[in-house]
Order: structure tokens, then C-alpha cells, then sequence
């Protein structure tokens, strides 16, 4: 799990899942850094597996902490466990959502269900969705 602040503080922030794909999570640490960068990530991943009640505490906090909810989509994303249950949790907090394609060869099947509407990445998009 990252979350993406605007002002260096995950309340004012995004929150974006993305399945546990290095690469996806490389990509937008490093879209961060560019200097017309409008927002800045902070890696809250849990470390070790964590028993599901607190994982789904930490999930909902991190979640409810976060003014917008980004679904990284990659080809497994949809069918990942964790990934819905974020999804309806964001849904319950009635957060606002979008998914982004992750990935050049990505298709809009790749979206997970009630995870907002979909997007393909690219610079333009970050920028104008994270403002």
C-alpha cells in the first residue's frame, strides 16, 4: 500500500493498491521525484504478513486517512483478494476512486469492479487526477 500526499501527510493524500507489483510501485515513486511532480509517496506496505483482523484495521485507517483511491491495475489485480477488500472498504467511506492501467500491453479488463473509472497511465493523466 502507498499513499500518495499532497502535503507530505497521508489525511490530505491518496491511497493507491497495487497488488504487490514492485514494478508499478517503482514507476510511481519515481514519477513522484520529477520536479512538476504534484503529489509525493510514502510506502505504507506491511512488511510480514499480519493476521487478517489487523490487516483489515490497518486497511480501513490507512483508507479513511486518504482524500482519493487509486487501484493500480495490472493483469492479477482484479482477482486479488486484498485488493477488493479495499475496494468495498473504499466504497463503504464513499471515497473518491479511479484505477489506473499499469501497464503499456493493459486492458480496461484488468479493472477491478466498483474500483472507479479506469484510466490508461501516462504522465498528463497522474497529473491532472492528482491535483
Amino acid at each position: 500500500m502507498v499513499s500518495v500526499p499532497k502535503d507530505g501527510y497521508t489525511s490530505d493524500g491518496c491511497l493507491l493498491r497495487m497488488y504487490h507489483d514492485k514494478k508499478l510501485k517503482d514507476f510511481i515513486i519515481g514519477q513522484s521525484r520529477l520536479e512538476d511532480s504534484p503529489f509525493e509517496v510514502a510506502d505504507h506496505s506491511l512488511k510480514e504478513a499480519a493476521p487478517e483482523k489487523t490487516w483489515l484495521e490497518k486497511a480501513r485507517a490507512a483508507i479513511s486517512r486518504s482524500e482519493v483511491f487509486i487501484v493500480m491495475l495490472g493483469s492479477k489485480t482484479k482477482n486479488a483478494p486484498g485488493v477488493l477488500k479495499e475496494v468495498k472498504i473504499a466504497n463503504k467511506l464513499e471515497k473518491k476512486k479511479f484505477q489506473i492501467i499499469g501497464y503499456k500491453d493493459g486492458s480496461e479488463n484488468w479493472a477491478v469492479p466498483g474500483g472507479g473509472r479506469v484510466y490508461r497511465w501516462n504522465w498528463e493523466n497522474l497529473k491532472k487526477l492528482l491535483k
